[in-house]
């Protein structure tokens, strides 16, 4: 029925267009991982800003999300504001670090935009970033600079 003469031409095409094939789909379910990976990594974090606007708003009296500033805080207000900003900070390098990248394109460089919106947004606060500088001991390097240059751009304005 097969002669081995078949049997090698079968082998031959299957080698041709198999194997590229195979690498293709490989390829192509690596991508698709990776892209999934990211849109939860995303969505996490998402998550995470979330929770903290829901603070925010449990501590209303804190006038967080106006750009009014409050003259007469009590020193426990004081604190809390703090407080929230320590987590902030801590949000903000957490989403550096797993979504920040050099040479970012597409869905990579649209989800970051929102991050730097928030970013933008808060460091227009005057006691934000006065007190920056405090908030960033010890954090990530790069990303320290990379918030430092954005509270910076506000002053200059």
């Amino acid at each position: 029925m097969f002669t081995l003469e078949t049997w090698e031409l079968t082998s031959y095409i299957v080698t041709a267009f198999g194997l590229p094939l195979g690498i293709f789909a490989f390829v192509w379910q690596q991508r698709k991982e990776r892209e999934n990976e990211e849109e939860a990594v995303y969505q996490l974090l998402s998550d995470a800003y979330t929770d903290f606007l829901m603070l925010v708003m449990q501590n209303a009296d804190l006038k967080l999300r106006s750009q009014c500033e409050i003259k007469d805080l009590s020193e426990e207000q004081r604190e809390r504001i703090q407080v929230m900003f320590e987590i902030l900070i801590s949000l903000f390098e957490r989403a550096y670090l797993l979504a920040y990248e050099d040479n970012m394109s597409g869905k990579q460089l649209r989800r970051w935009a929102s991050w730097e919106d928030y970013m933008r947004e808060w460091c227009q606060r005057d006691d934000f970033r006065l007190t920056l500088p405090r908030l960033l001991q010890g954090e990530d390097a790069d990303f320290a600079n990379y918030i430092q240059k954005i509270a910076n751009e506000k002053t200059i304005k």
